[in-house]
């Protein structure tokens, strides 16, 4: 019996966008579209640094949710994931700057969205380890700033949300731009 969504956490963008950089990793390395029969979830929980529970549990509701076409095959449903990210995510998890920390950059602190727009303001997720000092953004899961280090391509992506999250009209249009690229190439 399948329990009972009540509705989305973050960490089920996260975990949609690990299996998008995953993709694009294979796409890179094979020039071609892999099925994704190696990335299991307890490969994800390790990435993510979270319990294979915790996986299982968010993409059986992002399944719920039309987001993942298909629970074991992680085939992801990229034009609903895509709408949910433009045009739902920036209500459901926003996010608002906070005082000031160290920490590692995000939204358009961070390329490709920081190649285009000039600001003063410097968004970052407060991390120890981090190089910038800037006004925090709370990630969407508390790992996000040790993940980020191993993956480029989700560093990217999570930026790209927190854009959205974050961002003003004209950054919002760019981040989901890069987005849609991305996505849906």
């Amino acid at each position: 019996m399948r329990k009972k969504h009540n509705g989305m956490r973050p960490q089920d963008v996260l975990i949609l966008l690990e299996i998008l950089a995953h993709f694009k990793k294979q796409e890179a390395r094979n020039h071609d579209i892999l099925s994704n029969w190696s990335l299991t979830n307890k490969v994800i929980a390790q990435d993510l640094q979270m319990s294979e529970s915790e996986v299982s549990e968010s993409l059986q509701r992002s399944e719920y949710a039309g987001l993942l076409e298909d629970y074991k095959s992680k085939h992801i449903n990229k034009r609903a994931f895509l709408d949910f990210l433009l045009y739902g995510l920036k209500y459901v998890f926003p996010a608002h700057p906070e005082g000031l920390a160290r920490g590692i950059p995000t939204a358009h602190s961070v390329a490709p969205l920081s190649e285009n727009i000039v600001s003063n303001e410097v968004y970052v997720w407060a991390s120890a380890n981090g190089t910038v000092r800037g006004q925090t953004i709370t990630p969407l899961y508390p790992t996000v700033p040790e993940i980020v280090k191993n993956d480029e391509n989700l560093y990217t992506l999570l930026a790209l949300v927190d854009a959205i999250r974050t961002g003003s009209a004209r950054i919002n249009k760019l981040a989901s731009t890069q987005l849609e690229q991305y996505i849906l190439g």
